[in-house]
């Protein structure tokens, strides 16, 4: 981890100087506070980060750094979060990682800059030596929706192994063999929890599921398309398509759609994360629904029991699914529950 002088090697300045700009002293030129701050993201540095675990003044002031804020089920997850935060005495400062694990970084050293009292993310990787240093740290974290295996701090999660199972099942009922699934990152908890248990559930009904039915996504609509049209270009392609979330869900059915293809006549389509709009999709798209707002509401309360020095637990809370007609179902209750 860079220390105080290596950011002043690298800005060409002494220690003091980067002191004073690191405390917004007025008597350093605008052109050396221009280069402290360009060493201090360059090299990643963190000032005070021993003091800020030591504090024991409070912001009021939680982070939270979520993996798209352009996916809906992120959306409606901050909103449960800033809500619930609110309630107990919080603001919550919000980060989107896009994706990107070198932009969560960024946004994770910015939030603790800014004296967050706790932090609450969605690793964009299951990899990140930045937050490995942060949970070493003792600074208060809970992982929400995905996690990094190993690291011992509190996860707020929904079971996606169950629902997925009833999933499977739910389309061996209604006749489909051939099933393919659009994955999410393997570098995810939740990208291969979804895979594995879509494998598992499969192999549980005598189904196979071969290399070519899966496809490799990135949470990411333009992933779901390319993936479909791989599908769709095999000799025998599935019956089925499910995508591990809602964005890749879209982005198959404009594959599906580009084709002249109907749905469920031609290929059917299934989801996971539920999203208000697939009741409205033609036909509405059968979908794995999440607690989103308990999720938000839980991972905040998880986070204040740890700032406030009470004993933090992980959340495990149902899936459900949620039966549709994007299968080749005949439901009059489209927007129900199986």
């Amino acid at each position: 981890m860079a220390s105080i002088k290596d950011v002043a090697a690298q800005a060409g300045v002494s220690v003091a100087t980067v002191s004073r700009v690191l405390n917004s002293h007025p008597s350093v030129s605008p052109d050396a506070r221009r280069r402290v701050h360009a060493a201090v993201e360059a090299l990643g540095y963190r000032p005070n980060a021993v003091a800020r675990s030591l504090r024991t003044d409070q912001t009021r002031t939680l982070g939270l750094v979520i993996s798209d804020v352009l996916n809906p089920y992120f959306t409606a997850l901050a909103r449960s979060v800033e809500e619930e935060a609110r309630a107990l005495g919080y603001s919550v400062i919000i980060g989107n990682a896009d994706e990107r694990p070198e932009q969560q970084d960024h946004h994770v050293r910015t939030l603790l800059d800014r004296r967050i009292d706790g932090l609450l993310v969605s690793p964009a990787d299951g990899e990140s030596p930045l937050l490995l240093d942060v949970a070493r740290a003792g600074t208060p974290m809970v992982f929400v929706d995905r996690w990094i295996p190993g690291v011992d701090i509190p996860v707020v999660r929904a079971d996606g192994h169950r629902a997925i199972q009833e999933l499977v099942a739910h389309l061996y009922a209604l006749g489909h063999r051939r099933l393919a699934i659009i994955a999410g990152p393997a570098a995810t908890t939740t990208g291969n929890e979804r895979v594995e248990a879509f494998r598992e559930a499969m192999r549980a009904h005598g189904l196979a599921l071969p290399d070519a039915y899966i496809g490799q996504g990135d949470f990411q609509a333009d992933s779901g398309r390319r993936a479909t049209e791989h599908f769709l270009s095999l000799p025998d392609p599935p019956e089925i398509v499910f995508a591990a979330d809602n964005l890749m869900a879209l982005g198959a059915l404009d594959a599906i759609r580009a084709r002249g293809l109907r749905v469920p006549e031609d290929i059917g389509i299934a989801a996971f994360d539920d999203i208000p709009w697939f009741v409205h999709t033609g036909p509405p798209i059968t979908a794995i629904s999440q607690p989103t707002g308990e999720l938000g509401r839980a991972a905040v309360r998880a986070l204040v029991d740890i700032v406030e020095g009470r004993p933090p637990q992980s959340v495990t809370l149902p899936a459900g699914l949620v039966v549709r007609s994007s299968c080749g179902e005949r439901t009059s209750t489209p927007g129900s529950n199986e």
